[in-house]
């Protein structure tokens, strides 16, 4: 296991659509080590999710994971769940405004527009089928990063640009707000 290094807006890898895996190529080592890699880098970074070509691996594997945070309450937790292969497609024609930032775009932060429902069929590390509906705030950070693997960021998403913010000036005006409004979101979807 390794904690690997993130890439930054600006490198291509960020821009290349991931490539599908086989079963086989799934089960091997090299994958199988990756996948404990981005775990560790996941972890390592507290992020909620990190997808494989944010580490320079252009192959369709992320990981989101939402433990329990004092300081993110308002946060449902999601356990660490691997998806290989992922699909997606919104339930439903509702969304909800999601104040984002991302390890491959660091120091800012944005509102991207997310589906409120999503059905993410996929693998797990095992190549063991996958087929559930996320809500909320969890839906939101599916969509992120499975974004990731088809060369989309959350600035594409963005649709007010007037709601970039840096880091430290969404700690001061926009953290409170934003908070209110995933609460909100929880409130309503239970996650």
């Amino acid at each position: 296991m390794a904690i690997r290094k993130i890439a930054s807006v600006g490198h291509p890898v960020l821009r290349q659509r991931a490539r599908p895996l086989s079963r086989d190529e799934l089960a091997g080592p090299a994958m199988q080590q990756l996948i404990d890699d981005l775990i560790d880098s996941l972890r390592d970074a507290r992020a909620a999710g990190l997808a494989a070509n944010q580490i320079y691996e252009p192959v369709q594997i992320c990981a989101i994971e939402i433990p329990s945070d004092p300081r993110y309450s308002y946060m449902p937790g999601v356990p660490l769940t691997v998806l290989v292969n992922p699909v997606i497609e919104p339930v439903g024609n509702e969304s909800y405004p999601n104040y984002e930032g991302c390890l491959s775009v660091p120091n800012l932060r944005a509102i991207a527009p997310r589906a409120c429902e999503v059905r993410v069929r996929a693998w797990d590390r095992a190549g063991r089928e996958l087929d559930f509906i996320a809500r909320g705030l969890a839906a939101g950070a599916y969509q992120h990063e499975i974004d990731h693997l088809l060369g989309t960021l959350f600035v594409d998403r963005v649709r007010d640009t007037a709601s970039y913010t840096a880091a430290t000036e969404y700690d001061r005006h926009h953290a409170t707000a934003s908070a209110e409004r995933a609460k909100a979101v929880v409130a309503r979807f239970g996650s």
